[in-house]
């Protein structure tokens, strides 16, 4: 397969009205007829048929990026047999990516109209959030017990990386690391099954933090709570351990609501809870 120069345009399906840019971002705004087009500039990086992952996996990851990151933005028209073309496969590969992307709760099926990405639900960020959580604080009391000398100076490395992303001011990078961060935790204990079962989970949260950066999340806030989750873990403290993981995982709590404003065309309509998940 070979990385295409995207001669072939989304923009030709269904002439969606172009989403508005996300102030958070601070993205140049494109033309109406270009954007979809423009936004999938890069999304093609990392499909390979010498890949020993299926096609349509790496599609999936790659479709998926390109919503987490806002390139393809709520609204964006997206259609099989356009994307398919681009990729260089058949349909088969771009439907089961499609599915599963459904599945996850980021693109929309609209009948008679086509499929789209779908804006962000307040309440799946929480039910999101709410989940990963658990999960996580029962990962990271285990590695307080659990970890090596090793794996702290993997750890300690990882922070310093992160540091380097946030003087450059590298979002992308800072947010490759911060992923790093929670699976090396989760491997110290041999459980990397429960940072995959996370992935689908923290889907709408994924969406969110891109949009949080810098105004209402800054890195240097991100990276003290991940440096205060190490030093927990060097201090072998389950207890401190789980505390600095839940305040960190938290933190989007804080940053849901003035994301939401400044990008209301981002995110769909609040729903009531019957139980609150916002602690």
């Amino acid at each position: 397969m070979k990385n295409a120069n995207l001669s072939a345009s989304l923009g030709a399906n269904g002439g969606a009205a172009s989403p508005a840019t996300p102030r958070t971002l601070a993205r140049p705004r494109a033309a109406s007829g270009d954007l979809p087009k423009a936004s999938l500039l890069g999304v093609l990086t990392g499909v390979s048929v010498e890949s020993h992952e299926p096609i349509g996996k790496q599609i999936f990851r790659s479709l998926r990026q390109a919503i987490f990151t806002g390139l393809l933005a709520p609204g964006t028209p997206l259609s099989e047999k356009e994307v398919s073309e681009m990729f260089h496969v058949s349909r088969q590969p771009v439907r089961e990516a499609f599915i599963k992307l459904v599945e996850v709760g980021v693109l929309q099926v609209l009948p008679q109209r086509g499929t789209f990405v779908k804006r962000i639900s307040p309440r799946k960020v929480r039910e999101g959030r709410f989940i990963r959580e658990a999960i996580e604080a029962a990962v990271v009391r285990k590695a307080a017990v659990a970890i090596t000398d090793t794996q702290l100076v993997e750890l300690a490395a990882n922070l310093r990386e992160q540091k380097a992303a946030s003087k450059a001011n590298d979002t992308a990078a800072f947010l490759a690391c911060d992923e790093q961060f929670h699976f090396l935790i989760a491997q110290s204990i041999d459980c990397v099954a429960a940072w995959d079962t996370i992935q689908d989970i923290k889907a709408q949260m994924d969406r969110v933090r891109y949009l949080s950066l810098n105004e209402v999340s800054p890195l240097d806030l991100l990276i003290k709570q991940h440096a205060h989750i190490v030093s927990a873990l060097k201090a072998h403290d389950p207890e401190a351990a789980e505390q600095a993981m839940r305040a960190h995982l938290r933190e989007i709590l804080v940053s849901l609501g003035p994301v939401a404003e400044l990008n209301p065309d981002w995110f769909e309509p609040d729903e009531p809870e019957l139980v609150a998940l916002m602690t």
